[in-house]
């Protein structure tokens, strides 16, 4: 069985479609050993926090949805709730509705971590 990018919220694992990207395979190595990011919120409709590190981005014009998980200027890992317009990378997307979404992120700062499993 393949390994795989596995990522929690809190202690809440989330179904998570990744994109095919040099940005996330990057992202895969930093996770190898587990990437703890906390995360901070940010105009009442996303999450943000610093990676530790730049890694590569193709950052283009975006809007966003729920659970769009995103490269912020080379070093953020922005993920949303709500709904944004800017220049991002894509990572992948949070399978969940908003309303789940808004629950596991819209109430105070969390952590996330990245792992290979």
């Amino acid at each position: 069985m393949d390994k795989q990018l596995v990522m929690r919220i809190d202690d809440t694992p989330v179904n998570v479609t990744w994109e095919d990207n040099g940005s996330v395979r990057e992202l895969e190595d930093l996770s190898r050993s587990g990437l703890t990011i906390s995360m901070s919120m940010y105009g009442g409709f996303e999450q943000v926090g610093h990676i530790g590190r730049r890694i590569t981005g193709n950052d283009r014009q975006t809007t966003t949805h729920p659970g769009d998980i995103v490269l912020y200027s080379g070093d953020q890992l922005v993920v949303f709730y709500g709904s944004n317009s800017w220049a991002y990378t894509r990572l992948g997307k949070i399978n969940l509705t908003q309303e789940e979404l808004t629950k596991l992120l819209g109430n105070g700062d969390v952590t996330v971590t990245l792992s290979i499993e």
